[in-house]
């Protein structure tokens, strides 16, 4: 028999409560039901103004696809490691991040710089060789990096298809958005004509004797609009509340997690909210997770809504560009970015 020991801090960080995260079903949105997002924006709206995370269920990605992702997953993390660190992460963000080398917000959120148990391969949308910003080698245009095709056969197709069938989804929800912003319903669409999606495919070795400052990803909040989260087989996200309360969240089988990115918040106005999460390193078993992060197009400004401000309540940040944005993002988080492209 295996007997795990666990530190205190490990189990003070899974001595939290469950919760059940809002549910709301898309299966109309996305068959096109043109009546369908009025129906559901004044619950988007609930979520977003309180907890900030919710459960999207019928939401359109084949179930056998993220289980082929998960699988491919597997079969990248399991590879040897100096073979994984011939595609190293770079200032473009796309490549391998090596265990303990990125510092998520941890001195905003939490008091410590220990970096994350995890390990990720990074990928990103994709642009045509005749795209102006790639001919001009602007940062976050590059290619992606791939391992040669029979070290994980299948891994690119199963990866950007993947992508690709969340992007779409994300896109699809976005009348949704608008209205439970009190905007016409095609109010963000000139913003996502070219969305950035990045993939960040992870894996969090087990770690039942971690110490204070050690987690699978630190406490943090995600940096664009919208990030979408199957469940793992081994769980390991948490949540905090609206009250500074960290939980478990509950969610079904088939559900895909929902939540918002700080880009979102600050076009809001911090109306609707990006909310703090961190993820606590497994007992026993490696966990691996696919979150896909669906932001708008590089260029998209985040100007304050109108129906986000009043004169009571001026617009809080500077306006800049998802580029601006994500560029100071990263290289507070990444130590890559301090190195020379």
């Amino acid at each position: 028999m295996n007997i795990i020991t666990q530190s205190a801090a490990s189990r003070t960080a899974r001595d939290v409560p469950r919760r059940e995260l809002p549910v709301i079903d898309v299966a109309d949105v996305i068959a096109g039901d043109p009546d369908a997002p009025a129906k559901l924006a004044d619950q988007w709206r609930e979520v977003w103004e309180t907890i900030g995370f919710m459960c999207i269920v019928n939401h359109g990605v084949p179930q056998e696809l993220i289980a082929a992702m998960f699988a491919a997953a597997k079969q990248f993390h399991d590879l040897p490691e100096d073979l994984k660190q011939t595609v190293p992460l770079n200032t473009d963000h796309r490549g391998y991040m090596g265990i303990r080398t990125d510092y998520l917000e941890t001195g905003e959120m939490e008091d410590n710089r220990k970096p994350s148990i995890t390990q990720a391969i990074f990928t990103a949308t994709q642009y045509p060789a005749d795209h102006p910003q790639v001919i001009a080698d602007t940062q976050f245009y590059g290619p992606n990096q791939w391992l040669p095709e029979d070290t994980v056969p299948g891994f690119r197709e199963t990866t950007l298809a993947y992508m690709d069938s969340v992007t779409d989804l994300g896109k699809k929800l976005l009348p949704i958005w608008a209205l439970s912003l009190e905007l016409p319903a095609d109010y963000f669409a000139p913003h996502f004509v070219t969305p950035y999606t990045y993939f960040r495919n992870a894996t969090y070795p087990p770690l039942p004797e971690h110490q204070d400052a050690e987690m699978g990803i630190h406490a943090h909040r995600d940096t664009g609009f919208m990030t979408f989260l199957p469940p793992a087989e081994e769980e390991g996200l948490q949540v905090l509340d609206e009250d500074g309360n960290w939980f478990w969240p509950v969610m079904p089988d088939d559900a895909m997690v929902l939540n918002l990115g700080q880009f979102a918040t600050r076009w809001t106005n911090d109306r609707f909210r990006a909310t703090t999460h961190r993820v606590v390193p497994p007992l026993e078993n490696d966990r691996y997770a696919i979150p896909v992060f669906v932001n708008p197009d590089f260029e998209a400004r985040n100007e304050t809504l109108a129906t986000c401000t009043t004169p009571d309540n001026p617009p809080k940040y500077p306006v800049q560009t998802y580029r601006e944005w994500f560029g100071w993002y990263m290289s507070n988080t990444f130590g890559v970015y301090n190195k020379n492209k």
